[in-house]
């Protein structure tokens, strides 16, 4: 997969770059961080992750597609775990204002019950 096979980017770029990319977007979401913060640090993780591909499975180093494609992925995961640890820090921060409404939202609390799930 430009550069890499399927099962080295399903490994590296996936699995363990994926789960460095989601701790990222925890840690940026925790510290009330925007969003964007996560765009940086992801072109740095597909750095990294296009030489781990090097390194340890003789892929292509200098593939322009295969760091766009690794970094997308990589900033899509860090996007995800942003956005619910933004939603579940809102609620809880602020349980008179906000109420949850699924995993990725949160809305203004209209004076109803909290849902208790």
């Amino acid at each position: 997969m430009f550069g890499a096979t399927p099962a080295v980017f399903l490994g590296i770029t996936v699995i363990f770059m994926g789960g460095c990319a989601i701790m990222t977007g925890q840690a940026l979401a925790r510290t009330w961080r925007p969003l964007w913060y996560t765009l940086p640090y992801m072109f740095l993780l597909g750095a990294g992750d296009r030489f781990l591909v090097y390194a340890l499975f003789n892929g292509q180093f200098l593939s322009l597609p295969g760091y766009l494609l690794d970094s997308a992925t990589l900033f899509l995961f860090a996007m995800l775990a942003h956005r619910v640890t933004r939603a579940g820090q809102m609620v809880s921060q602020y349980p008179w204002l906000y109420k949850r409404i699924g995993l990725f939202r949160w809305s203004e609390n209209d004076g109803s019950p909290p849902n208790p799930t």
